[in-house]
């Protein structure tokens, strides 16, 4: 009788145990882009993967500091061979992709960027173990709002920008994924100077904590804490 009574005192201690380590699962979560994914002229907390990881752990999701593979000025090509020679602990549970601006920056070719991209868009998949709705892509800023931009073609800039967007959301829509438009937002730097790092050209920590806002909620309703 009492060897029964300890078996129905441990088996629900067992169970909440059980539940209690698949609630605390630490997941992974890397971040592929350029200047924009490392947070240039910010601290490196006030980058929007580090303020998304933090966001996600206060809403109950356990999260691993993120593992950032960019580097500033990288364009699609130069992300994908800084992939190459990285070693990576996949799968991640988290994965997100922002590349693009420098393609732009530099004049290369749209047509090339939309290859590039799908490789890349494939790669990030692949990283998330092949799970689709554990990736998320960013779009590209608009640079052309910042004070950097004052004495050129704004204009111009926009209409590029939004061109690469359309390749870049036209490629994650058919892919099945998650995509988190911040251009928009990134345009009032013209009228807000609060939005603008000090070197007057990349985000503050105020636009990427707003960057990171968005990409936690579409983390959430893709993923349980």
């Amino acid at each position: 009788m009492n060897r029964l009574k300890q078996l129905f005192i441990t088996l629900p201690f067992l169970m909440t145990m059980a539940l209690n380590s698949t609630a605390q699962k630490q997941r992974s979560f890397l971040a592929l882009g350029d200047s924009y994914t490392i947070g240039e002229s910010v601290p490196i907390y006030e980058s929007f993967p580090y303020q998304t990881v933090q966001l996600l752990r206060n809403k109950g999701m356990s999260v691993h500091a993120a593992e950032i593979i960019a580097k500033t000025g990288w364009t699609t090509d130069e992300l994908m061979a800084g992939i190459e020679k990285t070693t990576f602990a996949q799968p991640y549970d988290i994965v997100t992709l922002l590349i693009g601006v420098n393609n732009q920056y530099r004049g290369k070719d749209p047509s090339m960027y939309e290859q590039e991209f799908e490789k890349l868009l494939k790669k990030a998949i692949a990283f998330a173990g092949g799970n689709q709705q554990h990736v998320f892509v960013l779009s590209i800023p608009d640079w052309g709002a910042t004070p950097f931009a004052a004495s050129r073609d704004r204009v111009k800039i926009g209409k590029e920008i939004d061109l690469f967007n359309t390749i870049n959301k036209k490629i994650t829509d058919a892919a099945g994924i998650s995509y988190v438009s911040i251009t928009a937002g990134s345009r009032e730097a013209t009228s807000n100077a609060l939005l603008v790092a000090k070197d007057g050209l990349h985000p503050s920590g105020i636009e990427y904590g707003r960057w990171a806002k968005k990409l936690t909620e579409a983390i959430l309703q893709s993923i349980r804490p």
